[in-house]
C-alpha cells in the first residue's frame, strides 16, 4: 500500500458543484500542492444571485498552481455524468479522488415542500451522489490512494433533526448512508468513503442568500476550513481511514491546528453559529467550546 506523502501533488480530483463555495475551497486547497481538479457544476454562465462559474473556478485553481477541466454536468443527469468522468480521465489520466459536493437545499416543513422541490434535492443529493460516485469507482479502483469523500452530516438520528424539514433532512442523510455502506463495500478495493460535516454555519451563497443573510455570515466560518479539513482525510492512507463521519474542526485539531481565528469572518465574534447535524457526541475540541457551543 502506498502511503499518503501529505500532498495532493498530482493526484486528480472529480469535484461535484466546485464552481464556488465549499467545493470550489476545496479545489483551490488541491491545487495549492499542484492537482488537477475536474470542475462538475452547472453554471457555464454569471448566476444574478450567485458568484463563479465552472470557468472562474478554473481560472482560481490554475492560478493556486493545479489543473483544472471546466465541465458542464448536471449530476441528474446519467449521460452527463458519464461524459464528464470520460472527460476527466481522457484529460488527466485517471481519477484518484471523488468529491460528492453538489446539493439542493429547501428548509421547510412536509407541508410546504412541494413534490417538485423534494425530487430536486432527492436527486441532487442522494441519487447524485450515488451516480457520481458509481461513475467514478471504476477508476478509483486503479488509483494509488483513492477516496471518496461526502459533504454530507454525521448520523446521528435525533428527531430535531427531522421534524423541522423532513425532505431535506433526509435527502443529506442518504448522503452520509451512500458513504457508510460504499466503504463496507469497497473496502477490498482499498476506496476510502468518508464523510466532512462543518460545526458552524459557512459564509457561502447559500447562507447568505437562504439562511440567515449577512448577519448569519458574520457568525460564520470561511469555506477555507472545509478546504483544510478535505485536505486533512485525503492525504491519509484510504485503508486505513474509511467509513468516518468527520466534523472540520475535530478534523484539523487531529491534524495539529491549535489556532481557528483566522476561519472566522468576522475575528471579532464571540459566538459562531451552530450548523444543522451537530450531534452531542461529536463535541468541540474543549479549548473551543466556549466559541462554537455544542
Amino acid at each position: 500500500m502506498a502511503e499518503s506523502n501529505g500532498s495532493l501533488a498530482g493526484k486528480t480530483l472529480f469535484i461535484s458543484g466546485a464552481s464556488r463555495g465549499i467545493g470550489l475551497a476545496i479545489a483551490l486547497r488541491a491545487a495549492k500542492d499542484g492537482a488537477n481538479v475536474a470542475i462538475a457544476a452547472k453554471t457555464d454562465q454569471p448566476h444574478p444571485k450567485l458568484p463563479g462559474t465552472i470557468h472562474t473556478a478554473a481560472k482560481d485553481i490554475e492560478a493556486a498552481g493545479g489543473k483544472a477541466l471546466p465541465v458542464v454536468c448536471d449530476i441528474r443527469d446519467e449521460a452527463a455524468v458519464q461524459a464528464a468522468v470520460d472527460k476527466t480521465v481522457e484529460t488527466f489520466g485517471g481519477i484518484d479522488i471523488c468529491v460528492n459536493n453538489a446539493s439542493a437545499i429547501m428548509l421547510t416543513g412536509t407541508l410546504d415542500t412541494p413534490l417538485k422541490r423534494y425530487d430536486l434535492m432527492h436527486q441532487v443529493n442522494g441519487r447524485g451522489t450515488y451516480l457520481v460516485s458509481r461513475t467514478c469507482i471504476p477508476h478509483l479502483k486503479k488509483a494509488d490512494n483513492p477516496h471518496v469523500l461526502n459533504l454530507s452530516p454525521p448520523l446521528d438520528m435525533n428527531p430535531k433533526w427531522f421534524a423541522p424539514h423532513p425532505a431535506y433532512s433526509m435527502a443529506k442523510y442518504m448522503m452520509s448512508i451512500y458513504a457508510m455502506a460504499m466503504a463496507e463495500e469497497f473496502k477490498r478495493d482499498g476506496i476510502a468513503f468518508n464523510t466532512l460535516w462543518p460545526r458552524t454555519t459557512i459564509a457561502t451563497a447559500a447562507v447568505a442568500n437562504l439562511l440567515g443573510g449577512d448577519s448569519l455570515v458574520a457568525m460564520s466560518r470561511t469555506p477555507e476550513i472545509m478546504g483544510d479539513a478535505a485536505h486533512a482525510i485525503l492525504t491519509r492512507p484510504a485503508r486505513e481511514f474509511t467509513g468516518q463521519h468527520c466534523m472540520d474542526d475535530l478534523v484539523l485539531y487531529e491534524a495539529g491546528v491549535r489556532d481557528f481565528s483566522g476561519y472566522q469572518v468576522d475575528p471579532a465574534a464571540t459566538r459562531l453559529a451552530p450548523d444543522l447535524f451537530v450531534p452531542d457526541s461529536l463535541p468541540p475540541p474543549a479549548d473551543l467550546a466556549a466559541l462554537t457551543g455544542n
